[in-house]
């Protein structure tokens, strides 16, 4: 079972040390950047994912101050847990929980082009291409 849980002082450094596969460091940056980032951005939500009581990743989302909708930021599942289908259902588990907030009616993620295993699982989750290329990244939109 998935669930997303608070990151604090008893995972903080766990959460640190994740790291994904060496060929999909150029598509993610690390925890301890996003973490940097979500302090200096509170707008930002840092989550950990785990499977059970086991730390599998780590997952960012915001309310952009621009559009006003909120963007996924960030998803990564640690090299040793990919390909057990933990990306999807958190994927699914951080969609609930966005749209919990029925004020808003897209949920915006990008991503680099060449990053196939992104655009499938996010394909299959329902997002769709906006047409927009921000800072290089493509960007996809799901609407509910």
């Amino acid at each position: 079972m998935i669930v997303l849980k608070e990151i604090d002082r008893s995972n903080f450094y766990d959460v640190i040390k994740l790291s994904v596969a060496d060929e999909q460091n150029e598509f993610v940056a690390t925890n301890l950047f996003s973490l940097a980032q979500a302090k200096a951005f509170p707008e930002c939500v840092c989550l950990a994912i785990y499977h059970s009581d086991v730390l599998v990743g780590f997952t960012m989302y915001c309310m952009d101050e621009d559009d006003h909708e909120y963007w996924i930021y960030r998803l990564m599942i640690d090299a040793k847990y990919q390909s057990k289908g933990y990306g999807k259902t958190a994927m699914e588990r951080l969609i609930e929980r966005i749209k919990e907030d029925t004020h808003h009616r897209f949920i915006y993620i990008s991503f680099e082009p060449n990053n196939v295993w992104a655009k499938h699982l996010y394909e299959k989750l329902g997002f769709k291409e906006d047409g927009r290329v921000i800072d290089g990244e493509v960007v996809y939109k799901l609407e509910y």
